[in-house]
């Protein structure tokens, strides 16, 4: 009797394991097709944009159709340039109070946002060079979230080492918009890529052990798991965005 009691308790722990590892794939599973529905509609919407505002003048050079004028000349661009950020902020703020499905209709909007944010990348960049950057970030991104996932290295004293790297990051692009320095935006973005790249592994590991370490319900997780997208999906096109300003090779 002492034994089957001592083999039902280790069944149970096994099984309780199990189901912890189970929930973990799936809750990280929905967080990586969650980013990934998020690039998708961002790269679609960045192209539709683009092929809308521009068209081939009569001497066969590129012009922009009236909807370019207002996205890329008109005060609208800073608009566009900023709502993003603010979009986050609300989102951040709003996010315990959203019912699941709002959260991520929320998160899929956002990303349509930022597509046309970043629809101007065609008008400076060949598109060969964006696909290439673009393969060279998703190597570079699944590297680095798979080495957060998979080490037993705690990572959380990198956070605050990073986040204020972030912070001087922004600051110095803010300068640049006044300067205009190439060799400081140079270094801006050999940075910028070393800071998101370490947020990378950082934000993946923070996921992994905030469901180990919370009990969530269905509805949490489901709030996580777009939360988890976002910043993944932030840590990815910054990324990509560095590297294109260092490897692109522009119009």
């Amino acid at each position: 009797n002492r034994f089957a009691r001592a083999a039902a308790v280790s069944g149970t722990r096994a099984r309780s394991q199990a189901e912890i590892d189970q929930g973990l794939r799936a809750f990280m599973l929905g967080v990586y097709n969650n980013m990934v529905l998020g690039l998708a509609i961002t790269g679609l919407v960045a192209l539709g944009t683009y092929m809308l505002s521009t068209t081939t003048a009569p001497d066969g050079s590129l012009a922009l159709t009236a909807l370019g004028a207002a996205v890329y000349t008109s005060p609208l661009r800073w608009v566009l340039m900023l709502s993003p950020l603010a979009f986050i902020f609300f989102f951040s703020f709003k996010i315990e109070s959203l019912q699941p499905r709002t959260a991520l209709i929320m998160f899929f909007a956002f990303a349509a946002l930022m597509g046309i944010s970043m629809s101007s990348i065609f008008l400076v960049f060949t598109g060969q060079s964006i696909v290439q950057v673009f393969f060279i970030t998703a190597a570079a991104f699944g590297s680095l979230s798979l080495y957060g996932y998979t080490t037993t290295r705690s990572l959380s004293g990198m956070g605050t080492f990073l986040f204020m790297g972030l912070i001087g990051l922004i600051l110095a692009m803010i300068v640049n918009i006044f300067l205009g320095s190439s060799a400081l935006g140079f270094a801006v973005s050999v940075i910028g890529v070393l800071i998101f790249a370490g947020l990378t592994a950082w934000d993946t590991q923070r996921l992994k052990e905030m469901y180990l370490f919370n009990n969530f319900d269905t509805a949490t997780a489901t709030k996580a798991s777009v939360m988890g997208a976002l910043s993944l999906y932030l840590n990815f096109i910054n990324m990509f965005q560095f590297l294109l300003a260092l490897l692109g090779d522009r119009e």
